[in-house]
């Protein structure tokens, strides 16, 4: 057993100013988490509870386990584009009936609930999610169908949802529909191609087309319960497998349904754990405001890893990243962690090794990041950084076991790729809010173009201009700085939520528990091909 000794000197200046920057954009968060949970406003949220019905996070608690945890992703999809914090849609993984289930909710406070191209990129990744770690699906329907003054950018990649619940159903994952009001067009496709549907009496209404449509289309005159209503989906069309009384009825049966399921999970149950030794709260102050101040991982997995009991793999050679073996919540895992940013040539094949052990032993990993990338200049091209970055990216890009990505700190160019950003699909990846992502930082971007742009007017013949260079800088680094922080990423779906430091070991708990829904299995290396090389 190795136990972590934490030296963080909480009573600092250095400390107090991290703690006091990390709270105020814990605050700015807050405030746009405020605007998801507020839906289209309150207008429309009183409009919907006067007809009686329940909000979508309502409709959730009451399908959840009496006080289990809700683990929301993605509740910022939208940020920064025309259409509303949230994308109309809540998605995430919670306990029914013991059962760890994908649940997708609409929100119909909100235009609806019809879908806009924020929304379905979010149920896009959560069924995603559903399908890589074999979690039952449980939509909670009630959406108008698309949104259609942005049609154009929803009706060819929104198809996809249709395959994804196909897809779901013949991967052996149950899918569940509650219906609690309209789900008209492309939506009627949810309870179509779910496994089993629950509609609420006098509530529910699928069809094709409603009325207007079906008079345009047809002539017929046709009224909403003939055409699409509940009670006529249970006893005519066959659509309805379950008519509840009202949306509470709904939710009973929907947990009734997840009850029959006789779900098992494959992979192993984690071993009893114990909490860190050391105080989770002290995370708010370990982050340096100006991300170039490295700061000791360790710190953060004395805070995270159960009992902050580590062992450490190599921890004499290619020391600017840490490898360790742990647990976090009684399951064990492999933790790659930047220590002082730059990964150099030891860093890069001390990583493909450790990769390979973890497949070898079918260990998750979970990557911490702080990187600006791997090293540049002509000793270290001359050194072979590019084929030893191109290792550990091979072994990240190979890898079977399930990867679990935190950004903490920075998370810069190719480094972002080798320590499992989201283009080398992580089945989980979130961001602390002292985050930033990008090609490089933003001084180092500008500072390239300012370069380019001098030497090519050099090479005309042509006095530079300074003054503009120096506008030119400035604009780029706020463009870059914008574009690089955690709202935005989150915005765009580049992570599954932006969390509060403090609440990283739940967070990473509740996703390894997702995980171990599957199989966790490794990419073998027993004789059919290669075993682990030495690096």
């Amino acid at each position: 057993m190795t136990i972590l000794n934490s030296v963080v000197d909480t009573n600092s200046e250095d400390y107090a100013a991290n703690h006091d920057a990390m709270l105020g954009k814990l605050a700015e968060l807050d405030a746009e988490h405020a605007k998801a949970v507020a839906g289209g406003g309150e207008k429309y949220v009183r409009r919907h509870r006067d007809r009686g019905k329940l909000l979508v996070r309502e409709r959730i608690e009451l399908l959840l386990d009496p006080d289990s945890p809700f683990l929301e992703l993605s509740p910022l999809a939208g940020w920064g584009s025309d259409y509303p914090v949230g994308a109309s849609v809540v998605t995430g993984i919670g306990v029914v009936e013991g059962v760890e289930c994908l649940i997708v909710g609409n929100d119909p406070t909100v235009r609806g609930g019809a879908s806009n191209p924020w929304t379905v990129r979010k149920i896009f990744r959560a069924c995603d999610i559903a399908l890589e770690n074999r979690l039952p699906v449980i939509n909670l329907v009630e959406s108008g169908g698309a949104d259609l003054p942005s049609q154009k950018e929803i009706f060819v990649p929104g198809g996809r949802l249709f395959r994804d619940l196909t897809r779901l159903s013949a991967a052996g994952i149950p899918t569940i529909a509650l219906v609690f009001g309209n789900s008209t067009a492309g939506g009627a496709y949810v309870p179509g191609l779910s496994d089993h549907v629950v509609m609420v009496e006098n509530r529910s209404k699928v069809f094709l087309g409603g009325p207007p449509l079906v008079k345009m289309a047809t002539g017929e005159e046709s009224d909403d319960e003939s055409l699409g209503g509940a009670d006529m989906h249970a006893r005519t069309s066959g659509l309805a497998d379950h008519l509840a009384r009202d949306e509470v009825d709904a939710l009973r049966l929907g947990r009734g349904i997840v009850r029959r399921l006789n779900w098992r999970k494959r992979g192993p149950a984690p071993e009893r754990s114990l909490p860190p030794r050391h105080d989770p709260e002290e995370l708010l102050g370990i982050v340096p405001g100006d991300l170039k101040v490295p700061f000791d991982p360790r710190d953060v997995l004395a805070r995270v890893v159960d009992d902050s009991d580590v062992d450490e793999f190599k921890p004499l050679y290619g020391p600017s990243l840490v490898t360790a073996w742990a647990r976090i919540h009684g399951y064990p895992v492999g933790v790659l962690a930047n220590a002082r940013g730059v990964l150099f040539s030891e860093e890069s094949q001390k990583a493909a090794q450790f990769i390979q052990l973890a497949n070898q032993s079918d260990t998750p990993l979970v990557f911490l990041h702080n990187t600006t990338g791997y090293m540049v200049g002509a000793d270290y091209e001359q050194g072979g950084i590019i084929k030893h970055g191109a290792m550990m990216i091979n072994a990240v890009s190979n890898s079977r076991v399930p990867h679990l990505s935190v950004l903490m700190g920075a998370s810069y160019g190719a480094g972002h790729y080798g320590m499992c950003g989201r283009a080398y699909d992580p089945r989980f990846l979130f961001t602390w809010p002292s985050a930033k992502s990008a090609v490089m930082g933003p001084q180092q971007l500008a500072g390239v173009l300012s370069i380019v742009a001098r030497n090519a007017a050099q090479a005309r013949g042509q006095p530079y201009d300074e003054d503009g260079d120096a506008a030119l800088r400035s604009a780029v680094e706020a463009q870059v700085e914008a574009e690089s922080l955690p709202m935005f990423l989150s915005g765009r779906l580049y992570d599954d939520g932006v969390i509060d430091p403090r609440d990283t070991r739940t967070v990473l708990g509740l996703c390894l528990s997702a995980v171990h829904s599957q199989t966790v299995a490794g990419a073998r290396y027993d004789g059919t091909g290669f075993g682990v090389f030495r690096m």
